[in-house]
C-alpha cells in the first residue's frame, strides 16, 4: 500500500475527489475517519491552540516563548517535517506545565475556539456517518479530545501522546509513535479497528487535506480531499452541542499576530486597569461615570432609572435591581449609571475585590433564610442590586434565575446589562477571581450598556398573586428579549461542573473538635 500511495504522488496525480463531490445521504450505517486541522477544522495552522493552552497555563511568559519559537517552527515544517515542526510547539506550550492545567484548558477553553472554526462541508460528510467516527490529529490528544468528543461526537480519538514526569509535561512527545503524522496516522488507525469485531472494518469514508493523509485514506472504501479554498465557518448552533460555558481569558482567536499584540500590551494594559480602578474606588460616584469615558471605559444607559431614594414616597422600601449577570462588575457599572452607591449581593467575591470595591458588598450564605433575613434588612435600608442568575455566562443566553428575591419585594426594576471585551475575558471559573476585574479593565476600550426596564406593575408581582418562580421566569424572559437572548435552565452548577469539575461551592472547614481530656484528670 505504501508503495501505492507513493507512485501515485510520484506522478503528481491527486488520488482523491474533493470532499463536496461526496453525497452524504444515506450514510447512518457508514464510519468515517477524518484529520483534524485542515479538515473538520478550517484552519491549517494548530498555533492558536498552542497558543491558548500556553497563556492558561504559562501566562504571558509561556505565550511570549511559543511566539519566539513559531518562527522555528515554521521553517522545519517548510524545510524538514510536519512532525519537528509539531515538537517544537508542544514545547514551547507544554514544558513544565501541570498535566492537569493542561487538561482543564482542553476541557474549558480549547472547544469555543474550535467550534467556532469547524469546516461545513467536512462536517456535512462526518455528521452523516453514525456507525462510527474516528479523528486522528497531529496535536497532542489531551488538547483536542474534549472537544471532539464532546461537540462533534467523535468515538475515537487518536493524537500525539505528551511525555511526563510527575504530573507535569516535559514538553517532549511520547517516543513509541511520536507526532501523529504520515504513515504513524495509519498505524493508529489500525490500532482502532483491531478491537473492532466487524469483518468489514475498514471505514467507509475518509477526510483529509494533505498528503501527510494519503495513507490512513488509502485504507477507506472512499476517501475525499478538503480544499485550501477559504469557506465562513459552521454556525456554532449547528453543532450536537453547543459550547454555552467557557473559561479561558483571551477573546479571540490567538493568531500569532493576535497573540503578540496581547504580549506587547499586557504591562501596558495592566498599568492602565490600575488606573481605571482606582479612579472607581477613589473618586465620588457621580464623577465615575465621566471619569471612566477620560480613561476609556464606555457606559452606555438607556432607558429611565427610579429616582434615589430620598425623592420618592416616604417610608417606603428600597427598589430592588434584578440584573443580568456578565462580570462581578455588574453592581458598580450599575451604579456608575445612577451616579450613586447601591449596595450588593454577591455569591462568591474575592477579598481583593471586596476591598477595592466602590460600593457597599454582601455576602450570601447559600442558606435561604438567613439569605432573605439579610434582603430584606438591606431593602429596609435602601436600594440593592442582585443578580438572581447566581454566576456569569459570557455567551448570549441567560442561566435560571433564583426566585428569592421576588417573595422579598413587590418593588423590582429588571435591568439588562450587556458588556464588550476586545481582549480579555473579565471572568473566570479555574483562576483567581481576584484578578477578575484587572482583566476586565485591561481591555482597550471597555464598555458597558445599562439598560433599564420598567418596574414590575403590582399585578406581576408575588404582592399581585403571582408565584415567585412564574415573577423570577417573566422577568429572565424581559431581559432575554431585551438582550436578544435565550432562556435557559441552567445553573450555576452547571457551569463549574463544566467547566472547573466541582459545583462551584468552597466548603467552609470545620472548626477541630475539643480534645478529650486523658482519663484521671
Amino acid at each position: 500500500m505504501e508503495e501505492a500511495v507513493e507512485a501515485v504522488v510520484a506522478a503528481g496525480v491527486e488520488p482523491f475527489p474533493t470532499v463536496d463531490k461526496c453525497d452524504a445521504s444515506g450514510r447512518g450505517a457508514h464510519a468515517v475517519v477524518a484529520d483534524l486541522d485542515g479538515a473538520l477544522l478550517r484552519s491549517r495552522s494548530a498555533f492558536p491552540y498552542y497558543a491558548l493552552v500556553a497563556f492558561e497555563a504559562g501566562g504571558v511568559p509561556r505565550l511570549l516563548l511559543l511566539l519566539l519559537l513559531a518562527p522555528l517552527a515554521a521553517a522545519l515544517r517548510a524545510l524538514a517535517s510536519e512532525s519537528a515542526c509539531a515538537r517544537v510547539l508542544v514545547f514551547a506550550a507544554t514544558a513544565g506545565a501541570r498535566v492537569r492545567d493542561i487538561e482543564s484548558a482542553a476541557r474549558a477553553v480549547l472547544p469555543r475556539f474550535y467550534a467556532a472554526d469547524v469546516h461545513p462541508a467536512a462536517w456535512r460528510v462526518f455528521s452523516a456517518c453514525a456507525r462510527r467516527r474516528v479523528v486522528l490529529t497531529a496535536a497532542p490528544r489531551i488538547m483536542a479530545e474534549p472537544f471532539l468528543r464532546d461537540c462533534l461526537g467523535a468515538d475515537a480519538v487518536a493524537g500525539t501522546e505528551l511525555a511526563t514526569w510527575r504530573g507535569r509535561a516535559t514538553g517532549m512527545v511520547d517516543s513509541r509513535r511520536g507526532v501523529l503524522v504520515g504513515w504513524s496516522r495509519a498505524d493508529a488507525l489500525r490500532e482502532i479497528l483491531a478491537g473492532d469485531d466487524d469483518d468489514d472494518a475498514a471505514p467507509d469514508v475518509g477526510l483529509g487535506n494533505s498528503r501527510s493523509d494519503y495513507p490512513f485514506m488509502s485504507m477507506c472504501k472512499e476517501a475525499y480531499i478538503v480544499p485550501r479554498a477559504p469557506v465562513e465557518p459552521l454556525p456554532m448552533d449547528q453543532l450536537p452541542r453547543p459550547v454555552i460555558f467557557h473559561d479561558g481569558r483571551l477573546v479571540r482567536r490567538p493568531t500569532p499576530l493576535a497573540a503578540l499584540l496581547v504580549v506587547l500590551w499586557f504591562p501596558v494594559g495592566f498599568a492602565l486597569a490600575c488606573l481605571r480602578i482606582a479612579a472607581g474606588a477613589l473618586l465620588p460616584m457621580p464623577l465615575v461615570y465621566y471619569a471612566f469615558w477620560a480613561l476609556g471605559v464606555r457606559v452606555h444607559v438607556r432607558g429611565a432609572p427610579p429616582p434615589p431614594r430620598a425623592e420618592r414616597a416616604t417610608g417606603r422600601r428600597g427598589v430592588l435591581f434584578a440584573c443580568s449577570h456578565r462580570t462581578l462588575l455588574d453592581p458598580i457599572f450599575l451604579s456608575t449609571a445612577l451616579g450613586r452607591p447601591v449596595a450588593a449581593v454577591t455569591y462568591s467575591l474575592s477579598r481583593l475585590s471586596e476591598f477595592l470595591s466602590p460600593i457597599r458588598t454582601v455576602r450570601l450564605t447559600r442558606d435561604r433564610a438567613s439569605d432573605a433575613a439579610m434582603i430584606r434588612d438591606l431593602l429596609a435600608e435602601g436600594d440593592l442590586v442582585i443578580c438572581p442568575e447566581g454566576t456569569t455566562c459570557r455567551e448570549p443566553f441567560l442561566l435560571r434565575f433564583s426566585a428569592l428575591f421576588a417573595e422579598l419585594t413587590h418593588e423590582v426594576v429588571p435591568v439588562a446589562m450587556e458588556n464588550r471585551m476586545s481582549m480579555f475575558h473579565g471572568t473566570t471559573a479555574r483562576g483567581w477571581k481576584g484578578m477578575d476585574p484587572f482583566y476586565f479593565f485591561m481591555n482597550p476600550s471597555p464598555a458597558y450598556v445599562v439598560t433599564f426596564l420598567n418596574k414590575l406593575p403590582p399585578e406581576l408581582t408575588c404582592a399581585g398573586g403571582r408565584t415567585s418562580h412564574e415573577v423570577a421566569n417573566y422577568i429572565q424572559r424581559l431581559i432575554a428579549a431585551t438582550l436578544s437572548y435565550e432562556c435557559t435552565s441552567l445553573t450555576r452548577k452547571d457551569k463549574y461542573l463544566a467547566l472547573a469539575g466541582n459545583d462551584g461551592v468552597v466548603a467552609t472547614p470545620k472548626p477541630p473538635a475539643p480534645a478529650k481530656k486523658p482519663n484521671g484528670c
